[in-house]
């Protein structure tokens, strides 16, 4: 399947290093002012000095396209995560600037996969988050039976409460068109603080039981 892993809510210097250190293939960092694991004033010293093979993405909610511009320069952003309400037009500027993005949804009960439609030529993947009041995650899974409603045109990030107990659930879900499982909540010791050796143990065995 080749699914790649995205580390969500970066946020400590030495930790930022210590998980990048295992190797996912993607590190987020929050730049939305009310999150907990907003990086606030995060040296940027720190977030270049990742391993370039990783990729970092800058993780943003409605906020102006210069500012985007202003934190991808200042950080080494080429990947945008966009988690607001965010418009296909919005999303098009940033695309013909030559961002990669990723746009995110809320899943809830009757989610209708036709309202996301009109971003499909102006995104790089979908990310599909369990619905909750604001914009942040919630630590929850949903009902991944909705994807069975997906057309699979546009790579997914998987994200809602990943923990090591969902890899075998992972695994039945080789109809669906996933290009990454983003994680975050369920492996922190404190917000923006993360376990590295539970990264690392679900770092090893999806590489060893999924992609190979």
């Amino acid at each position: 399947m080749g699914i790649k892993i995205k580390v969500c809510g970066m946020k400590y210097p030495e930790n930022i290093q210590a998980v990048a250190a295992h190797a996912p293939d993607y590190l987020g960092f929050i730049f939305y002012e009310k999150s907990k694991r907003f990086v606030n004033d995060l040296d940027p010293r720190i977030v270049q000095l990742v391993n370039p093979s990783i990729a970092r993405v800058g993780v943003f909610v409605n906020h102006p396209i210069s500012f985007i511009e202003q934190q991808s320069k200042k950080y080494g952003f080429e990947t945008l995560q966009l988690h607001g309400d965010e418009t296909p037009e919005y999303c098009q500027q940033l695309k013909e600037k030559g961002y990669t993005l990723v746009k995110a949804f809320q899943v809830g009960d009757g989610f209708n996969f036709a309202a996301i439609n009109p971003y499909k030529s102006s995104v790089d993947y979908f990310l599909f988050d369990t619905k909750s009041e604001g914009y942040g995650g919630t630590g929850k899974k949903f009902d991944w039976k909705i994807f069975k409603k997906y057309d699979n045109e546009v790579p997914i990030f998987l994200s809602g409460g990943l923990d090591i107990e969902h890899i075998d659930e992972i695994k039945k879900l080789n109809y669906l068109n996933i290009h990454a499982l983003d994680i975050n909540s369920k492996f922190e010791i404190e917000p923006g603080r993360k376990n590295e050796g539970k990264i690392k143990l679900f770092i090893d065995r999806i590489r060893d039981e999924i992609r190979s």
